[in-house]
């Protein structure tokens, strides 16, 4: 994403190096908000490694522990049609501020559920103020960043793949001793970014134009925002079938399971930040988007193949998807951020709300389809969503054209 879309914004070469030269020279205000994003973004595979360990401490069945990822992002999803009328009422700090003390909230009050109906409504919660944080700080970096939009978004995709990385190491530290502790971890790190942002992001001023609710709906009546979108959903959907139910057929403690996606956290961020780029400047964004979507359709029909009868298969293969899911939400992201003519906020918020749909409705989908029909299924069921999300993508392909790369 960040290469194409600093081209998009630089078109001149030199620019552009003095954009790369100027990454580590930001403001503090800006390295505050980043490392409270790379917390934010912890929240989503923190609790990977200990799922096996609330199903069994709670007496939870894995679809009903799945409703753990399902109400997150069901929250977090219609919370992003909400948050640009929030903060462009009450400006870009205000929000964070909320959308952090929600979280520390939350995950205090997950730590101590005494039921996987109190966790699942609780992490509802956390979805909130993940929605408010996440969609706002990506703005907020933009803002206040030196060297241009495009160094402000190569720093927001580090932050975003750093914080997919550590969650699930976090929830293997800490979880390998207590379940709960996790989660009181994160409360703790949130605590300590809200202080940050308190004292070092200067006052963000809500902008002159106020946002409506419905504005993030309308942006979506864009031929090219809604084939994105689109396509998104069925990516998720495969996305999330990876990330909520392999855990459930690995065979290993808290340790192992955070060590295996630690490694698929890491190819998220290494591909999302360096390689995608790259590919797009070769190939073309709509090249690479198939290409890479295609790959990912293979790759769950050999974890489906793989489920139940080989678990060294299913590690290799969970950290090769990774590599592919950091490349295609590189391209799904600057898609969302450039492809329409409505403002960003506006266009990420209706792209985001279609998207996290399918983060949403995998994990309960692929946990009720394992229990009924075994280990396998949930993966090939992730593979034909992955072919509809190449045939939405291809079919729309028209509307995408305008913002392919220059090829190098």
């Amino acid at each position: 994403m960040t290469g194409q879309l600093a081209g998009h914004l630089q078109p001149a070469e030199e620019t552009l190096e003095a954009e790369k030269a100027s990454f580590l020279k930001q403001p503090k205000a800006v390295w505050a908000t980043a490392i409270a994003a790379v917390f934010a973004f912890m929240g989503i595979g923190l609790v990977d490694p200990i799922l096996p360990a609330i199903a069994k401490n709670l007496d939870a069945t894995p679809s009903q522990v799945s409703l753990l990822f399902t109400s997150y992002f069901l929250v977090t999803a219609v919370a992003m049609l909400v948050t640009g009328f929030v903060s462009s009422r009450i400006g870009g700090k205000k929000t964070l501020m909320i959308g952090l003390a929600l979280i520390v909230v939350f995950a205090s009050l997950s730590g101590l559920s005494g039921s996987v109906g109190e966790l699942v409504g609780f992490r509802a919660g956390w979805g909130l103020g993940n929605a408010l944080f996440v969609a706002t700080a990506l703005a907020v970096i933009v803002g206040v960043a030196s060297g241009g939009a495009g160094t402000a978004i190569i720093l927001y995709e580090a932050a975003l793949g750093l914080g997919i990385s550590l969650g699930p190491l976090l929830g293997a530290l800490l979880g390998g001793w207590q379940w709960r502790a996790p989660f009181f971890g994160t409360a703790v790190l949130m605590a300590v970014a809200f202080i940050a942002l308190m004292v070092l992001l200067p006052k963000t001023p809500a902008p002159a134009k106020k946002a409506r609710l419905r504005d993030p709906l309308l942006a979506l009546g864009h031929k090219g925002l809604r084939t994105t979108a689109a396509s998104a959903l069925f990516y998720n959907y495969g996305f999330f079938t990876i990330l909520a139910f392999t855990p459930f057929i690995l065979g290993m403690d808290a340790y192992g399971i955070g060590a295996v996606f630690f490694g698929w956290g890491v190819a998220v961020a290494v591909f999302s930040v360096f390689v995608a780029p790259m590919l797009q400047r070769r190939f073309g964004t709509s090249n690479v988007l198939a290409g890479t979507l295609a790959a990912l359709m293979l790759d769950l029909i050999g974890l489906g193949l793989a489920a139940g009868h080989s678990v060294p298969a299913v590690v290799v293969l969970v950290i090769v998807a990774g590599a592919l899911l950091g490349i295609n939400n590189t391209l799904y992201t600057e898609l969302a951020m450039e492809v329409s003519d409505s403002p960003r906020p506006v266009a990420s918020a209706g792209y985001n709300f279609v998207r996290w749909m399918g983060g949403a409705l995998a994990p309960f989908a692929a946990a009720q389809l394992g229990e009924h029909f075994g280990p396998q299924l949930p993966f090939f069921a992730g593979a034909v969503a992955l072919l509809v999300a190449i045939a939405v993508a291809l079919g729309g392909r028209k509307f995408l054209a305008a913002h392919e790369p220059r090829l190098v």
